[in-house]
């Protein structure tokens, strides 16, 4: 069976090159005579592995030195408990709420302190990004929290907000599409498996001066970022086979011309759909159009049944995951770093048809 495009957004896309390099060292890597899902994680060949992943990374981001890299379990999810943890002084946290992970990691935090709503788009369905300029921050706050790239609702912050406070950003869905000054954060993370690699795991950048030096008596060793951070990220046996593709993931960035060619290849991906879908009659986009996502683009028809027949169609096409989120509805094209922009050239084309036999 060919393969198909996958709109997907997460687990999702991955380059077909990587994919298919994994798959030729599936039973044997480089010489060692097993697989990477088979060997320990203290050999020197997964160390050699996890060395290159994380230097590759800090390349591409060009991660000051004062910062420290870990590769931690539990996806972008058990961030939602470890950065309010991790990051506690005066327990006052301010969170700024653009949809539904935001939402989510600004009820988690209420668990260990006093977290703070200061803006919030609910109002117009998470269909817009609040202004950052507008927002009173709490003068003891310990953070601001941010979402940077609303997966389900396809908003990205147009510019960063501006505050005393450590920055901290959900960038899951934006990882490595474009570049970012790392110095502006105070602790960039992700989950992997939007933009990144396979499911499983979250990448932490956090600058060193907001690791907590000593043990938290009343945090779980394996929330405490201490415990990557000391050792290598390797305190138990470490998510390996997605290290490694993460790893070759990184290498394949690096040879499509670095964070700036992403964003190039994104851009214009997304401004052919975009352009479609402002000149349809049929088809419009529901985010807000300052605040666009280049990854996450949903839409909708007329009806909810017209949309339930153009996914049902689409996927007969060969296009799938189309449907939206189940909180919001409609469709959603993700179109990750790794969709190919004949992936979105056969979504518009397809697009273009199914309108013109609606009309």
């Amino acid at each position: 069976m060919a393969r198909v495009y996958n709109f997907s957004a997460g687990p999702a896309v991955l380059p077909e090159s990587v994919l298919e390099e994994a798959a030729a060292e599936m039973l044997d890597y480089r010489g060692t005579g097993m697989s990477v899902m088979e060997m320990s994680h203290r050999s020197a060949a997964f160390q050699q592995i996890r060395d290159e992943a994380e230097a590759d990374l800090r390349e591409l981001m060009s991660i000051p030195g004062n910062y420290k890299v870990l590769f931690v379990q539990g996806g972008a999810t058990m961030q939602f408990s470890a950065i309010p943890l991790n990051l506690k002084k005066s327990g006052v946290f301010d969170y700024v709420v653009s949809g539904s992970w935001s939402k989510k990691a600004f009820e988690e935090a209420g668990r260990f302190g006093d977290a703070r709503c200061l803006a919030s788009s609910k109002d117009g369905n998470f269909s817009y990004v609040p202004d950052v300029d507008a927002l009173a921050y709490s003068s003891d706050a310990d953070y601001l929290y941010i979402c940077q790239n609303e997966t389900i609702y396809g908003t990205r912050y147009p510019k960063l907000p501006e505050c005393d406070a450590p920055l901290v950003a959900d960038v899951s869905s934006c990882f490595l599409s474009e570049p970012i000054d790392v110095e502006r954060y105070g602790v960039i993370y992700g989950g992997v498996q939007k933009n990144v690699g396979p499911a499983g795991m979250a990448i932490v950048v956090v600058r060193e001066d907001l690791i907590p030096e000593d043990d938290l008596k009343d945090v779980p060793i394996m929330l405490q970022w201490r415990t990557y951070a000391d050792n290598d990220s390797m305190y138990n046996t470490p998510p390996c086979y997605t290290i490694y593709i993460c790893g070759k993931v990184f290498k394949w960035i690096k040879a499509q011309g670095g964070l700036e060619g992403m964003k190039k290849l994104n851009e214009e991906k997304a401004t052919l759909l975009y352009d479609y879908l402002d000149s349809s009659t049929l088809f419009k986009p529901t985010a807000r159009k300052e605040d666009r996502s280049l990854m996450n683009v949903p839409f909708v028809t007329e009806s909810d049944e017209l949309d339930a027949e153009f996914v049902k169609a689409s996927k007969a096409a060969g296009l799938e995951n189309l449907k939206g989120h189940r909180s919001v509805g409609g469709m959603r094209a993700s179109i990750y770093n790794a969709m190919p922009q004949a992936g979105v050239e056969a979504l518009v084309d397809f697009m273009r048809d199914f309108e013109a036999s609606h009309a």
